[in-house]
């Protein structure tokens, strides 16, 4: 599934930097903690989409599962629009199958044009209706947000989801939990007291916090919300943020053991004196107690590369969607 840079040394610097890491890097591990066992996770930055995608064309991913197949060309580039990266993930909870995943970042793209290839998409995937619920409950909240990826499970179940991620600007937690709040299983009062324990009591969400809506099949909106805070925006070291995730998890019912043995492990130094390895912590209020993932971003160049262009965030016309610029089919 990989690109080309999978058999290359990790030089001094990234040679083409990915939005992946600060600093470059292409790849993340996270761990999601909920249930009797971890479940482990590696995400990698797979290039941009093209029409066939290489490593999709090696692996027969496009054209093996059905979901992938029906949105790929939606995605691909076109006249004034970048090609988008494609990131890829495999998740592993012994004992069951390892799973598959696929991110569309489209945060490159004119938010008009987002909207376009995210309600085509929906379309082709028959859950417009559960879209157009949760576009029109999001679009209600104050503050301003911006669609930066839309990702779907490689799997045929009935359990695979498709998600859509917010990107949250200056947004407060009481903000994050009205937006988890569109979704048809959530539970407010639990998932506010996980957000004042990793901010630490504070009301302010820190830097770009994420909301991601999922979609299954057969539900009339989104199903469920995760919460993505930055840790490294939002403690003063390692060692604060990892404090603070792991008395989350105890709170409910997961023994952080693991978890720290794990940061401690991963760490380039003492916790205390290193920032941002712990990077993303998610919380989801779905019926799962201790559903709580840890994003580890260890640092492996020395210096972070720019971000991507802030785009426009005024646009809110949400019938000048083009969809006419994406093919229907």
């Amino acid at each position: 599934m990989l690109p080309a840079w999978a058999g290359d040394r990790i030089e001094a610097a990234p040679a083409e930097p990915s939005y992946v890491a600060d600093d470059g890097f292409p790849a993340e591990l996270s761990v999601n903690w909920s249930g009797t066992r971890p479940e482990l996770r590696l995400l990698f930055d797979c290039g941009l989409v093209s029409p066939v995608s290489p490593g999709y064309a090696r692996s027969g991913a496009v054209a093996a599962n059905p979901r992938l197949g029906q949105i790929h060309e939606i995605f691909t580039a076109r006249p004034g629009l970048p090609s988008p990266p494609l990131w890829h993930s495999v998740a592993w909870r012994p004992p069951a199958r390892v799973v598959h995943k696929t991110y569309f970042g489209l945060y490159a793209w004119p938010l008009s044009q987002r909207y376009a290839a995210v309600s085509e998409a929906m379309r082709r995937l028959g859950m417009t209706a559960a879209w157009d619920d949760a576009r029109r409950r999001v679009e209600s909240a104050v503050g301003p947000r911006e669609i930066e990826f839309f990702a779907v499970d490689l799997a045929d179940e009935a359990a695979a989801r498709v998600k859509i991620y917010y990107r949250n600007h200056g947004a407060d937690i009481g903000e994050l939990n009205r937006i988890a709040s569109v979704a048809r299983h959530h539970d407010a009062e639990r998932a506010l007291a996980a957000y004042r324990s990793l901010t630490g009591d504070r009301t302010a969400a820190g830097e770009a916090a994420l909301s991601c809506l999922a979609f299954r099949s057969g539900v009339d909106g989104a199903a469920e919300c995760a919460t993505y805070l930055r840790l490294a925006n939002l403690a003063s070291c390692d060692g604060e943020a990892v404090d603070r995730t792991a008395a989350l998890m105890r709170s409910e019912g997961v023994d952080p053991e693991r978890f720290r043995v794990l940061a401690n492990a991963l760490a380039p130094r003492s916790l205390k004196d290193s920032q941002g390895l712990l990077a993303l912590v998610s919380y989801r209020a779905a019926g799962r107690p201790g559903d709580i993932t840890t994003y580890f971003r260890p640092p492996v160049y020395g210096r972070s590369v720019p971000a991507p262009s802030p785009v426009d965030l005024a646009w809110h016309d949400r019938d000048d969607d083009p969809i006419s610029t994406i093919g229907r089919s």
